[in-house]
């Protein structure tokens, strides 16, 4: 080989992209996951961690490159009439894939109920929660709780990671449903499902069943 064909060569491998074509993937199969270590004193409002599937379904902030990637899960829990409930930490069952992670911090979101899917935020907030390494993690809310009297809400749980850098992170899923099934969204609708808007998470992606998995602790009043 000549030097100049050496040379090109060397070009032509340091054009190669660090990523597949196809990008990041919308659903990881892979074990059910070990519980949450419950290590926090607030009390167990709300608790969906059971009947683990295995499956885990993207939910996450990716750096600009991938913006048409950028998705969301959501999923629904009922404050008992007659409570009010002040929301301390909200944990969730989830795993890396396609890369080790770890997620820089979280993306936390409370909606209101309308019609069956999220309506209005009652609390956002990003947290850096406290991650086991694989993918579970607490999020502990430090500053003003969001306060929800008795009605229906949903949760949303997305990790702000980059996936050159970490990989992907799964929300998992179970084998079953409690009250309605989760929702799920991919606004600039990469995984070309044409899910852009919350829409029910089986519907989008066929392979996720089941609700997602989470904890919801604090005190109720």
């Amino acid at each position: 080989m000549t030097k100049s064909s050496i040379s090109a060569a060397v070009v032509a491998l340091a054009s190669v992209p660090l990523v597949a074509a196809a990008g990041p993937s919308a659903l990881f199969r892979g074990q059910p996951q070990a519980p949450l270590a419950q290590v926090h004193p607030d009390t167990v409002l709300y608790n969906q961690t059971a009947n683990d599937s295995g499956i885990a379904i993207v939910s996450q902030n990716f750096e600009s490159e991938f913006d048409a990637y950028d998705a969301q899960a959501a999923d629904d829990f009922t404050v008992p009439a007659g409570s009010r409930w002040v929301v301390g930490e909200i944990d969730v069952v989830g795993v890396y894939f396609n890369g080790a992670g770890l997620a820089r911090d979280e993306n936390i979101t409370i909606y209101k109920n309308r019609n069956n899917r999220p309506g209005s935020v009652v609390f956002s907030r990003t947290i850096a929660g406290a991650d086991n390494g694989t993918g579970s993690l607490n999020a502990i809310i430090v500053g003003p709780k969001p306060r929800l009297v008795a009605g229906k809400y949903w949760v949303s749980v997305q990790a702000n990671m980059d996936f050159l850098v970490g990989g992907e992170w799964g929300w998992e899923n179970q084998t079953t449903v409690e009250g309605t099934r989760a929702v799920w969204q991919n606004p600039g609708n990469g995984f070309a499902t044409g899910c852009t808007t919350y829409t029910t998470e089986s519907t989008c992606i066929p392979d996720g069943q089941g609700d997602h998995m989470f904890v919801i602790k604090g005190q109720a009043r």
